[in-house]
C-alpha cells in the first residue's frame, strides 16, 4: 500500500513542534555554527523513483560537516579500490568521534573513516590523487545533486580553522606513526573544507540517493557498484552515528550519517533517502529532533532495515 509521504512528513513536523528536547544544544564549539537559529528545521525524502517530498526549511543551506564523510570516502573508494582498507578500519570506535587515545593503541591506524581520524587520513588519500584535494569534495556533491554551485562556506571555514587545533592534533599523531602521506596543514585544511561545504536538506537528500539506488545517482549514472555501496551502508549503519550508533540502530534501524551542523542523512535501500536538519544536538553530537523524526518516519511507514 503507498504511503502519503507529504502527510506523513507533515505529522512529523507537528509532533516534533510539541516536543521538549532539554539539554540539546546547538554546536558553539565552532563559533560559526553557533550563530545559526536553533529552531530550524527541514526534512526531505527522495525516493528511487524520482519523486521527493519536502517539509520545512528544507531549501535553506546548512553546514553539512561530517556528513561530507561518506562522500569523501566514496571518491577514495573510487581512486584506491580495496586498498583503501589498509589505512582504516572498518569497525565502531565505541569512543568520542575526535578521540585521540584510540590513534596511539592501534598504531595510527584509524578504527573506521567516519571519526575524524579516518576522516582526516581518507582526506590524506583523496589528497595523493586529486588535482585539487581542497575543493573535491563539493565538486562531486554538486555533481550528485546536480547543482554545480554548491559551495565552501568561508566563514565556517575560516572559524574550523582557527578552532581547530584537536584535529591538527589527530593529524599530527597520524604523521607520527607514518600514516599521513601528504603535510598536515593541506590535510587539515582540505578537510576543514569539506567539512564547510554548505548545502540544503533537498540537496543533501538528492547527493545521497545513489545509497539507497544500489549506487546509481540521480541522473542514472552509476557512482559505486551495488557491492561497494552496499559496503558503504554497512559502514554507515555501524559507525555512522558517532558513539550513539548502538542506539540509533535499535531506535530508527538504517543507514544513517550525522554531523554537528545537525544533519542526518539516512538511507532505505531500494526505496528512498531522507536528509533532515535540526541543529540543537544531544550529548554524543547527533541532532536531537533530527533522530526522533527519523524514529517518527520509521514508525509511520513500519519499515527499518531489520
Amino acid at each position: 500500500m503507498p504511503h502519503d509521504f507529504p502527510a506523513i512528513l507533515g505529522d512529523v513536523q507537528d509532533r516534533l513542534a510539541r516536543q521538549d528536547f532539554g539539554d540539546a544544544r546547538i554546536a558553539d564549539y565552532i563559533p560559526a555554527l553557533a550563530t545559526v537559529p536553533d529552531d530550524r528545521f527541514a526534512m526531505t525524502l527522495r525516493l528511487v523513483d524520482g519523486r521527493e517530498y519536502a517539509v520545512g526549511d528544507a531549501d535553506i543551506p546548512f553546514s553539512i560537516q561530517s556528513i561530507s564523510k561518506v562522500f569523501a570516502l566514496v571518491l577514495a573508494l573510487r581512486s584506491c579500490g580495496d586498498d583503501l582498507w589498509q589505512a582504516v578500519r572498518r569497525e565502531p570506535s565505541g569512543s568520542a568521534f575526535n578521540s585521540l587515545i584510540q590513534i596511539e593503541q592501534e598504531d595510527g591506524i584509524p578504527r573506521n573513516p567516519f571519526i575524524n581520524a579516518g576522516a582526516i587520513r581518507v582526506c590524506d588519500l583523496i589528497a595523493s590523487r586529486f588535482a585539487n584535494p581542497d575543493r573535491s569534495v563539493a565538486e562531486f556533491l554538486g555533481q550528485l545533486c546536480g547543482n554545480r554551485e554548491i559551495r565552501i562556506d568561508n566563514e565556517v571555514y575560516l572559524s574550523e580553522d582557527e578552532h581547530g587545533n584537536r584535529n591538527r592534533a589527530i593529524a599530527y599523531l597520524l604523521k607520527s606513526f607514518g600514516k599521513l602521506d601528504n603535510p598536515v596543514e593541506d590535510v587539515v585544511r582540505a578537510y576543514f573544507k569539506q567539512c564547510s561545504v554548505a548545502m540544503t536538506c533537498r540537496e543533501m537528500a538528492r547527493a545521497a540517493l545513489f545509497l539507497a539506488n544500489r549506487g546509481t545517482g540521480t541522473d542514472g549514472e552509476p557512482v559505486l557498484s551495488p557491492l561497494e555501496n552496499a559496503r558503504i551502508n554497512a559502514l554507515m549503519l555501524t559507525c555512522g552515528m558517532y558513539d550513539g550508533v548502538g542506539d540509533f540502530a535499535f531506535s530508527v534501524g538504517i543507514p544513517a550519517k550525522s554531523g554537528v551542523g545537525g544533519g542526518i542523512i539516512g538511507i532505505i535501500p531500494g526505496e528512498f533517502s531522507v536528509c533532515v536538519w535540526s541543529p540543537k544536538l544531544d550529548q554524543r553530537g547527533n541532532s536531537a529532533a533530527g533522530i526522533t523524526a527519523l524514529e517518527m518516519l520509521m514508525g509511520a511507514i513500519g519499515r527499518s532495515v531489520f
